[in-house]
């Protein structure tokens, strides 16, 4: 499987564009896509997904241009969008039920399909009851559950784990895990420890241009001897983050221990190393 991104610009008006000259090849595997918010991964994904089409450019699958030809995406796509919406009245199978038959997708195991994506997601003893009854984490695993219906070659996912607690975020992440030996799985988000765990491949975007497309290890390297630790009092940080990138910081004992990004330590700064929320903060701070 293969996605050709190629020159692709979404215009909305005269000067505003959601993305602008955005070029980039996808393969087997999972990428992890982040940006502010704002930065044009919706937009993205949604001329992906043929939601809508670019204003110029091309996007091909498998040589295919998709703006052409939509059905030969959509009959190998999962999409959750970033907005999805449930049908409050139906519970979890008769929703996935009715997704599959908007999807065109039947046959003897489908019901077996649906339970296998329920029990995968937790939700088969919330099955039987309605969708409105649901908090807002299980509805987005059932939106994950009809994203996955028709074992799609291509899946995308838009922000999520939003609405989930930190247990759904590690059955979610090793349910993609399982995906993508085959597939091309595109995850979004601008939470950088959604992907840092399971993502082959990462793209950083700002205002609707690409900044990196690359390996997890080869962006950090891009900070790497950047990251430091330092003690500052708490009436410093105002100063501190006029001339630094700040990571974070952690209360220890009246002062305040930060974690930060400069070419330009400060005495007694110790050198940590390098991951990719740095990267990305470093990144998206400096283009």
């Amino acid at each position: 499987m293969q996605l050709d991104i190629q020159n692709i610009s979404k215009r909305y008006s005269r000067n505003k564009f959601g993305l602008k000259d955005f070029s980039m090849q996808i393969e087997t595997g999972i990428l992890g896509l982040l940006g502010p918010n704002g930065a044009g991964k919706s937009t993205l994904l949604k001329m992906i997904a043929t939601v809508t089409k670019p204003t110029n450019g091309i996007i091909a699958l498998n040589q295919n241009n998709i703006a052409k030809d939509p059905n030969y995406m959509r009959k190998q796509l999962g999409f959750l969008p970033q907005d999805f919406g449930v049908y409050p009245n139906l519970n979890a199978f008769e929703f996935l039920e009715y997704m599959a038959a908007m999807k065109g997708i039947g046959g003897s195991d489908l019901k077996l399909r649906i339970s296998q994506l329920l029990e995968g997601l937790n939700l088969i003893d919330a099955a039987k009851k309605p969708i409105g009854s649901y908090s807002g984490g299980m509805k987005q695993r059932v939106g994950i559950a009809q994203a996955l219906l028709n074992n799609p070659k291509i899946v995308i996912f838009d922000e999520p784990t939003v609405g989930l607690d930190p247990e759904e975020r590690v059955r979610f992440r090793n349910l993609i895990s399982d995906l993508a030996n085959d597939c091309i799985v595109i995850l979004s988000s601008h939470i950088v420890s959604d992907i840092d765990t399971i993502a082959d491949q990462v793209a950083i975007i700002k205002d609707g241009s690409l900044i990196t497309h690359g390996g997890q290890e080869e962006i950090i390297n891009l900070v790497k001897d950047k990251v430091y630790e330092v003690s500052i009092p708490k009436d410093e940080l105002a100063a501190f983050k006029e001339k630094h990138i700040i990571v974070s910081t952690t209360r220890l004992k009246g002062e305040l221990v930060v974690r930060y990004i400069t070419e330009n330590p400060l005495e007694n700064s110790t050198n940590m190393q390098a991951n990719l929320e740095d990267a990305y903060l470093y990144l998206t701070k400096t283009n």
